[in-house]
């Protein structure tokens, strides 16, 4: 390998080493002191309680992992958004499951609680996943209620969402192993079954003493709302467990009575790895952003025995397309191709950028896999469309429109994966978060924006040396590099991956060699939801 190769190696296992080290920080969740004290009240942590209900033997992705990273801070942080939620197996069946993590203040929910667990239900809802709730929440984050109560997408937006779960069959499973107050209540009654765990988990729209300040009873909480209350006297709850173990068994049998699906019916064949090295990719992802590499290399080694077959290989040469497999399943990838390409009249395109044949083909190519019933995937490293007097006149805006309604009308399911630039209209030609991707990871080298930090610096520059100069002022060149040191800061810090996934804008930040995995168990995922309407792209301008 040469120098390059291994700079490039070094970089992004660097981006790796730091990656490991921000996930192992957040599944501590509030602290070592916090998992102590819930240890001592006989009960599990929500990724403890994950881990015994998962099978074994079998493979699971956690969504949100980072969610909350950085935010909150004058609260006290909300790592992982103070909920844990992984795509499993349980009983041998895939589902969904969500866990509050009472280490994180009780299991208090912040607004990226709230967009976290909406983000859950909305993948069950469209995978048509069981999905299965470890309870064990104080409710609202009352400091912030304004933030997470009274809006479409806010707290109550959850039971909406299992009463529409409800209607559609999705198995909703909930087991109450904690505090289960307000209108949280709700949650595991709107399911399909409830369990509660005696003496520590508890269901009630008051606690004691609110129910003392409102109409003077004096009552305890575990005759309140404790288990006997609801499996005995209430009925409110199915199943009486004895302890975190035994709800999470009774769990299992559960599952293992639920009948199968009716499948999509996507086209599988017996996996197999590819034949190119996928530990390659550290070396041929470059360290910067800026540099060309041929996106045709990263492909090789992520799709089974690195056999890609190129759709339109000669024409739109920004925009890789074309059919591969992944752990067996057919795909069809979109890929921005990140190397000067030259036409065949000669002229010079500039890598990641999407020109008007590269929309031409992809949208065409898009339109194929939906008529085939092919899932998508997209891979971005793309810096936006082509722009000048050339590319307008030549009707940019037209092809770029096409190709955003064939991404918003496509019926298959979609996957994106962010390696490296994801910025401006770019981000939403190639399926950004705004379309609908059933999952959207990124890589440890990504950059999500409207633009690169040294971009925007220079934007702003210009527009505030317009308004001096009309003002009759210079700008100074010492203010000058100020003012680009200060915006070039804040945008560098916005396009960080980490800055998205703490926002929800990703999933996950992966390790590029978990990518298959994750796009493997995706479609599986999607295989439960039946495609129920046609591919239509509607009006457009031809």
């Amino acid at each position: 390998m040469d120098l390059k190769f291994n700079k490039n190696e070094d970089h992004n296992k660097l981006l790796l080493s730091e990656l490991k080290q921000r996930i192992a920080k957040a599944k501590l969740g509030g602290g070592k002191a916090r998992i102590e004290k819930q240890h001592a009240q006989g009960k599990m942590t929500a990724r403890e309680r994950i881990d015994f209900l998962l099978d074994k033997d079998k493979r699971s992705i956690e969504i949100g992992t980072l969610a909350g990273g950085g935010m909150y801070e004058g609260h006290g942080g909300c790592p992982s958004g103070g909920v844990v939620v992984k795509i499993g197996y349980v009983s041998e069946k895939q589902c969904i499951v969500v866990a509050n993590d009472a280490t994180v203040k009780a299991g208090a929910w912040f607004p990226i609680t709230g967009k976290k667990n909406l983000r859950a239900q909305e993948i069950a809802i469209e995978n048509r996943l069981p999905i299965i709730y470890l309870v064990d929440s104080a409710g609202v984050y009352l400091p912030m209620q304004d933030e997470i109560f009274p809006d479409k997408e806010h707290f109550g937006r959850i039971f909406r969402n299992n009463a529409i779960m409800s209607s559609m069959g999705i198995t909703q499973i909930a087991a109450v192993m904690g505090s289960c107050v307000a209108g949280g209540a709700y949650l595991p009654i709107m399911s399909d079954e409830a369990l509660i765990v005696d003496k520590t988990g508890s269901i009630f729209l008051a606690g004691s003493y609110l129910v003392k300040a409102a109409i003077g009873e004096d009552i305890d909480n575990e005759t309140l709302g404790g288990a006997t209350t609801h499996c005995e006297i209430s009925g409110v709850t199915d199943y009486k467990a004895k302890d975190d173990s035994d709800a999470l068994r009774t769990i299992k049998k559960i599952m293992d009575k639920i009948g199968d699906f009716d499948r999509a019916g996507y086209n599988r064949a017996s996996p197999s790895k590819p034949k190119e090295n996928p530990d390659d990719i550290y070396g041929l992802l470059p360290h910067s952003r800026t540099e060309q590499y041929d996106m045709l290399e990263i492909i090789r080694r992520l799709v089974d025995n690195s056999e890609f077959e190129q759709y339109k290989e000669g024409y739109g040469k920004t925009i890789l397309t074309g059919y591969g497999r992944i752990e067996g399943w057919s795909v069809g990838i979109v890929a921005n191709q990140r190397k000067v390409v030259k036409t065949k009249k000669g002229e010079m395109q500039f890598g990641g950028v999407i020109y008007s044949d590269s929309a031409d083909k992809a949208t065409r190519f898009i339109a194929n896999c939906n008529q085939k019933k092919i899932p998508l995937v997209f891979l971005q490293d793309v810096t936006g469309f082509m722009v000048g007097s050339k590319s307008e006149q030549g009707g940019i805006i037209k092809d770029g429109a096409k190709m955003v309604n064939a991404v918003s009308n496509s019926v298959v399911p979609k996957f994106t994966v962010v390696i490296g630039n994801s910025y401006g209209a770019g981000n939403y030609a190639m399926c950004g978060k705004a379309y609908d991707p059933r999952l959207i990871v990124s890589w440890p080298s990504a950059e999500l924006a409207v633009m690169s930090g040294n971009s925007a610096a220079k934007v702003l520059l210009q527009i505030e040396k317009a308004s001096l100069k009309k003002k009759g002022e210079t700008i100074t060149a010492e203010k000058e590099k100020a003012l680009f040191k200060k915006v070039k800061d804040r945008y560098d810090e916005q396009v960080s991956p980490y800055y998205g996934a703490a926002r929800l804008w990703t999933d996950a930040i992966i390790d590029p060699l978990d990518t298959r995995k994750w796009i493997s168990m995706g479609i599986e995922a999607a295989n439960h939801a039946p495609i129920t309407k046609d591919f239509n792209l509607g009006v457009l301008q031809v």
